[in-house]
């Protein structure tokens, strides 16, 4: 459907081509799909000197999705999803074992000028979460609010304003209560070079920051990813596509303000059979 984007994807490629992929600590998964519509997935990652592990099964019947995740820790997360509740609409239910109030029932509908997302909690006193966009594909204007019941308040507020054009991205958000304006950019030089920017400005502190970043193909199977930010941290990644859908990714980061730190190193294993 050609409408708006939802408000959480306000800005998103800007956000993933400055965040996405980058992993300091040694990661691998592997993932299986079978032609039954179920699917597996196994996650491991050291960090330091500890490990973190998951498996990820995931089912499709129909218009119903079932997602379901065990960690090291032996926490349950769970999450059925539901297309075509009615037209244009889905319904997710999650929850996570042992924790008793962690239920959420998220409720999407789209249109083609207009994007509704809600959240509640499902406890006593749950979270509220709602938010909106309207316009069309390539310009839209949203908000998001949060209202925690508990204590009868907003827990928070935002705007923004989305332009989307075939060669960059614009957007523009009024965040945290009001207290702070946050820009973002993504434009395609060519073919093979894109190049985004983020900046936030508190009204508060009149504190600025910023990152900016770049994405360049290589060939057809290589990408390098560069990123420099207003704290003097510049980082790298390689990723290779060596086999189809499995991938191999080098990350780097520098912290010029800590000169006596070792620069961060960290490799990425995704294997797709």
């Amino acid at each position: 459907m050609a409408g708006p984007a939802p408000f959480v994807d306000m800005g998103k490629k800007a956000k993933d081509l400055l965040t996405k992929d980058y992993n300091f600590d040694q990661k691998f998964t592997l993932s299986m799909l079978s032609s039954t519509g179920m699917g597996l997935t196994a996650t491991g990652l050291k960090k330091d000197q500890i490990f973190f592990g998951d498996i990820n099964t995931l089912y499709k019947s129909g218009n119903t999705t079932v997602d379901v995740k065990v960690d090291t820790y032996s926490n349950v997360s769970t999450k059925v999803t539901v297309n075509d509740v009615w037209p244009c609409s889905k319904a997710a239910l999650r929850f996570r074992i042992p924790d008793h109030k962690s239920g959420k029932l998220d409720v999407q509908y789209l249109h083609p000028h207009a994007a509704i997302d809600s959240s509640i909690g499902l406890n006593p006193t749950p979270l509220l979460e709602l938010s909106a966009t309207i316009g069309s594909k390539e310009i839209s204007l949203g908000g998001e609010v949060g209202f925690d019941t508990a204590s009868a308040s907003c827990t928070n507020y935002t705007a923004g304003i989305a332009l989307n054009e075939p060669d960059f991205s614009v957007a523009l958000f009024l965040t945290d209560k009001g207290q702070a304006l946050k820009a973002s950019y993504i434009h395609s030089v060519n073919p093979s070079t894109t190049v985004a920017a983020e900046m936030t400005h508190r009204f508060s502190t009149y504190k600025n920051s910023f990152s900016i970043g770049s994405s360049h193909a290589v060939d057809p199977f290589t990408v390098v990813k560069t990123r420099f930010s207003d704290n003097g941290k510049v980082a790298t990644l390689c990723q290779r596509e060596w086999r189809p859908k499995s991938l191999i990714t080098f990350s780097a980061e520098y912290d010029s303000k800590a000169v006596n730190a070792s620069p961060k190193m960290g490799l990425t294993l995704a294997l797709k059979p």
